[in-house]
């Protein structure tokens, strides 16, 4: 393995920010001779109006050649022990690149023409582009989209049980995911990571991944911090594929007709998240099932008409039984435990229901429409009794001792029993029309979307605290207590009481128009983009009707790529990003529903650069984005795991900053890897008191995502996924100032890493094609071991609080997340 020296170089290079630069296209890739070894020497050429370029492979094979700017080019790849071959290129713009790796065999071969045409749209429109290739092979305990999410500068999770993530200071709540054009909702009783199972995103069927986080366009929805745009797979012939692992597995099937007029695609998977949820420190008895199936139907009925359904049924059981749990925590001198006995269980079940009927129709070459319709129903309860009996004090130190180990003196003892019978059951349609202009260099685009959402949500939940004998009663709860003096006569009452049924419907109204165009300015390429969105809702409860609002949001963006010697873009965005409440919000801490939340609002600047290089002959990509939030009206909320709890009264100001730098190329040649370092600061005044960190002031964040392979065993492949967060907010006990509870977390570290063996991969030139008649029919079939968490961390993702009744004080006691486990994973497609 060559990992270390270059991670070092390449982090040398991020910091640095110098490295040798070029303006034009280019392809590039690796040569091999018919038994897949690679080829020194082969002659890679173009001949063009203004004359011919060349270049040679060197002793590994590899090549890159600059191409012309926006003409039709072939390039010839010639070999003196072999017959020639070529491909066509057509609209390669500025920084653009194209690899293409190939083996030689007898005959002459003609290669199908390669159209690259969005002339780097997505650049200039600040995207993120993700191959699916990457996301598929990465490791990780929620390997998947997400996942691969992690690794970037603005993104961040402290919960690798979780599939969510907050970006730029923002919170789970605040993201926009599309699947084909259509929106998809997250659960809303989910209080804990280990028990979300599988996030919406079927890896197996996605074709292409978009991100971006923040300064995005109009035609995206009113949220404030990112958007995620995932397009499904469209079939062209039979195909299937396999994964299992011990967290679960997955099928995937795909075909299409001999006309290709109907094609479709099925995913089923299933996920068991016991191995993870062992590790912990709270002994078990967990019993998960996660599962669901997806399906995307595409009938053509002809060259303008394009018809598709996306289905998806799913079922959460998440059965929780703990038994016991020790937490170690305090200093070297003064150590201190926490141990727990605990009675009782835990019984969740999610199920959803999702289905999209999805209608493009192409009027003429510079007009079409498209027509969405979609119904999600979501059926969730959250059900558990459990009582936890505890003992805090101080550890016994003494190695030779039979207690060692052992709490030696209580300075808390107590119980605590937590009560829930929480149902939701909530129905959201949708329907939506979109248009598409072209007008010579630009391009319109406008929507229309109604969305009705009817929730019915009863919330049952209470918590009773008995600290060495004592009754714990909630602050607010004002009885004259003067005892001895007089005996008290107050009735004994939960700590925490929340008693609430709520009939919610929501009607909204949005839509957008924004425009496009592309132009010179002088001998700089500019784009520009400027639109606006509009968004109407009004809230209807048993107690009445809550008043419609309505916000605006206009956006812009500008790019310009000079003619330098650099290949530099530079890009600017910004703009008003309104965040109309959804059900989540309108409810506050006590479960109840205030109908006239305003819309969270946030002016958003975002300058950006991009700076694409060659290194050791390989393509590189600089990608820096400076950002600043002015956040008003803001819906402050406490965090417990994944679970938010809104204060649901706009009480707020907020501000967000930073900076973000991702470096990304072929650090190993035909593997892209990059590396992240990302500051953010985020703080909020809660009624003019002050600024204090948000729940998600995460600062400082370093991520690496690599890939790599032994020289002279291509078949045997590394992948690694470093992450380092500081530490986030600690949070404060209920009823408490947050102004008074401002300490963190422990730094974040992670370390997930995977090793396997590729059998067959022939989209990968460095494999050999097998010659054993059992793998033949495979397209890919590997075999892999994944470590998690690589160097055995303790993570904690919140605190619990235990309180000692003599001194009343509060213990902040960290809840730890998975240690280091072990699993085998197999990978098959046909």
């Amino acid at each position: 393995m060559k990992t270390i020296n270059k991670l070092i170089t390449l982090l040398i290079l991020l910091l640095s920010c110098t490295a040798f630069a070029q303006r034009l296209p280019f392809i590039y890739g690796v040569a091999l001779d018919e038994k897949r070894q690679p080829l020194e020497g082969v002659s890679v050429y173009y001949d063009s109006s203004k004359g011919r370029k060349e270049t040679t492979s060197d002793k590994n094979g590899v090549y890159a050649l600059e191409v012309p700017v926006m003409e039709e080019v072939t390039v010839w790849f010639s070999h003196i022990s072999f017959q020639g071959l070529y491909v066509n290129l057509r609209d390669m713009a500025p920084g653009e690149s194209l690899e293409f790796n190939f083996a030689f065999t007898p005959g002459v071969i003609n290669m199908p023409e390669v159209v690259i045409d969005n002339k780097g749209r997505k650049n200039v429109e600040g995207i993120v582009v993700v191959q699916p290739e990457i996301i598929r092979a990465m490791v990780g305990p929620n390997a998947g989209v997400e996942n691969i999410l992690k690794s970037f500068a603005g993104v961040n999770s402290n919960n690798e049980l979780s599939t969510g993530y907050n970006v730029r200071g923002g919170n789970f709540d605040e993201n926009l995911v599309y699947v084909n054009d259509i929106e998809i909702y997250r659960p809303f009783l989910i209080r804990s990571g280990q028990q979300e199972g599988l996030s919406f995103t079927n890896t197996a069927m996605v074709e292409n991944v978009d991100f971006s986080a923040g300064g995005f366009q109009a035609k995206y929805g009113d949220k404030m911090s990112s958007v995620l745009d995932i397009t499904y797979r469209t079939p062209k012939e039979f195909g299937a594929a396999l994964e299992a692992s011990f967290l679960g597995g997955s099928l995937t099937v795909e075909s299409a007709s001999k006309d290709k007029r109907w094609s479709g695609i099925v995913g089923a998977r299933y996920r068991d998240n016991s191995l993870l949820v062992n590790s912990q420190e709270t002994e078990t008895n967990f019993k998960p099932t996660f599962a669901d199936i997806q399906a995307l139907i595409n009938f053509n009925p002809n060259k303008k008409w394009e018809l598709s359904f996306l289905g998806n049924v799913s079922q959460n059981k998440y059965h929780y039984q703990p038994l016991t749990r020790q937490t170690n925590f305090g200093t070297i001198d003064n150590p201190i435990a926490l141990q727990i006995i605990y009675d009782g269980q835990e019984k969740d079940e999610y199920q959803t229901f999702f289905g999209a009927f999805t209608s493009k129709y192409i009027v003429s070459d510079t007009f079409s429409l498209k027509f969405i319709g979609s119904v999600y129903h979501t059926q969730e309860q959250e059900y558990f009794d459990i009582l936890a009996q505890y003992a805090l004090g101080d550890v016994d130190t003494n190695i030779g001792s039979e207690t060692f180990g052992d709490i030696q003196f209580a300075r808390a003892v107590g119980s605590q029993l937590n009560h829930a019978r929480n149902n939701l059951d909530a129905l959201i349609a949708n329907a939506e029309v979109k248009g598409y202009h072209k007008l010579g260099k630009s391009q319109v685009e406008w929507g229309a979307k109604y969305t009705r959402e009817d929730i019915r949500d009863r919330l049952v939940e209470w918590e009773v605290i008995d600290s060495a004998g004592f009754s714990i009663r909630p602050p607010v709860v004002d009885i004259r207590n003067d005892q001895p003096y007089n005996p008290f006569t107050g009735e004994l009452v939960p700590y925490q009481n929340v008693r609430q049924t709520n009939f919610v419907t929501i009607n909204r109204l949005s839509g957008y128009v924004q425009w496009s165009h592309r132009t010179n300015w002088g001998n700089s390429e500019v784009y520009l983009n400027a639109g606006a969105r509009a968004h109407q809702w009004q809230v209807d409860t048993r107690a009445g009707n809550g008043k419609s609002q309505v916000t605006v949001s206009p956006r812009v963006q500008f790019a310009i790529k000079p003619k330098w010697e650099m290949d530099m873009l530079f890009r600017l965005s910004g703009g008003m990003y309104h965040q109309p409440p959804f059900y989540r919000e309108l409810r506050d801490s006590v479960g109840m529903v205030r109908s006239n939340v305003k819309a969270q609002q946030s002016i958003h600047i975002v300058a950006g650069n991009d700076y694409s290089f060659k290194l050791w002959d390989r393509p590189f990509k600089l990608i820096s984005e400076a950002y600043y939030k002015k956040m008003d009206n803001v819906n402050t909320y406490t965090l417990e795991n994944v679970r938010i709890r809104y204060r649901a009264n706009n009480d707020a100001t907020a501000y967000a900053y930073g900076l973000d730098l991702r470096m990304n190329g072929e650090f190993v040649p035909g593997t892209e890897s990059w590396v992240s370092i990302g500051y953010m600061k985020t703080e909020e005044n809660l009624n003019d008191r002050g600024y204090i960190a948000r729940p998600t002031d995460q600062r400082l964040k370093a991520a690496i995502l690599f890939q790599d392979y032994v020289p002279n065993i291509p078949n045997l492949k590394m992948y690694l996924n470093l992450v380092y967060n500081t530490g986030l907010p600690g949070g404060s006990p209920s009823y408490a100032n947050p102004y008074a509870y401002q300490s963190r977390l422990n730094d974040y570290r992670r370390a997930d890493a995977g090793f396997s063996y590729v059998f067959v991969n022939r989209a990968d030139a460095k494999i050999a094609v097998p010659k054993a008649k059992w793998l033949q029919p495979f397209k890919e079939l590997s075999l892999g071991l994944e470590i998690f968490n690589l160097f055995d961390n303790q993570n904690s993702i919140t605190n619990t609080w235990v309180r000692d009744v003599y001194t009343k004080s509060q213990y902040g006691i960290p809840n730890y997340l998975t240690s280091r486990v072990f699993s085998l994973k197999l990978m098959a497609r046909i």
